[in-house]
C-alpha cells in the first residue's frame, strides 16, 4: 500500500494556498498554448462575442472535457493505484491534439509538483496527475475539483479574449458567470463513479480534430 501521508512541506501550508498556486497562470503547465478547439470555431465565425464564448465554455463544462476530467480527477483521488485511470484518461482523448493537450500539461504538472512538494508523481494525463497529487498531499477533494474546473474555464476564456478578440473585463465577466457552474459540477463529480463518465460535446471534439488542419494557428489545440 502506498504512503499517502502529506509531504513535510505541505504539512505547514494551507491547502488553499497550494491549490491557488497549482491553478495559477504562473504554474508551468503550458495551458496558455492550448485553446481546446476554440481557435477553429472562432475562425469559422461560430464564436464571435462574449455570450457565444460563455455558452461554448458552459457546454464544455457541462457536457465535455470539463465534467469528464473532473470525474477522472475524483476517481484518481480515491484510488490506491492511479495507473489504470491514467490509461483510461489517455484513451478517452478524442483527437491527437487533445491527447497532446492532456498529456503535455499532465507531464509538466507532474514534473513541477513532484520537484516542489517531494512526492512520487509520474507523468500522466492532466486530471489524473492532479488527482494523484491532491491525494498524496492530503488536500480536500471538493476545492481541488472546483479550482481545477475554474482553471480549465479561465484558460479558454483567455484564449477567447485573444482570438475573438474581447476586452479583459468581458473575459472576467465570463469567468465570474461560470463560477457557480464550476462549483456545481465539482459537487457532481465528487459523488460520481466511472460509470458516469461520458460526454456529448461533439462540436468541440470535431473542432479539435479540424484544428489539426487549420492553416494559420496560434495554439497547439
Amino acid at each position: 500500500m502506498s504512503d499517502t501521508r502529506p509531504a513535510p512541506r505541505a504539512r505547514n501550508v494551507d491547502a488553499t494556498q497550494i491549490l491557488a498556486s497549482w491553478f495559477s497562470p504562473a504554474y508551468p503547465v503550458g495551458a496558455y498554448s492550448y485553446s481546446h478547439g476554440l481557435e477553429w470555431v472562432v475562425e469559422r465565425g461560430e464564436v464571435t462575442g462574449r455570450e457565444a464564448l460563455r455558452d461554448w465554455i458552459e457546454d464544455l463544462l457541462r457536457h465535455g472535457a470539463g465534467r469528464s476530467d473532473a470525474i477522472l480527477l475524483a476517481a484518481t483521488f480515491r484510488a490506491e493505484d492511479p495507473a489504470p485511470l491514467a490509461e483510461l484518461a489517455e484513451a478517452l482523448a478524442p483527437s491527437s491534439e487533445r491527447h497532446l493537450e492532456t498529456m503535455a500539461q499532465g507531464g509538466a504538472f507532474a514534473r513541477t509538483t513532484a520537484a516542489v512538494w517531494g512526492i512520487d508523481l509520474p507523468a500522466m494525463a492532466y486530471p489524473v496527475a492532479v488527482g494523484r497529487a491532491a491525494a498524496l498531499l492530503d488536500l480536500p477533494l471538493r476545492p481541488t475539483l472546483t479550482l481545477f474546473l475554474q482553471g480549465f474555464a479561465a484558460n479558454i476564456v483567455s484564449a477567447g479574449v485573444r482570438l475573438i478578440p474581447l476586452g479583459q473585463t468581458d473575459g472576467q465577466r465570463i469567468t465570474a458567470d461560470l463560477m457557480p457552474l464550476c462549483a456545481a459540477i465539482a459537487a457532481e463529480a465528487e459523488a460520481a463513479t466511472l460509470d458516469d463518465l461520458g460526454g456529448s460535446a461533439l462540436g468541440a471534439d470535431l473542432a479539435a480534430m479540424l484544428h489539426e488542419t487549420q492553416y494559420t494557428r496560434l495554439y497547439r489545440s
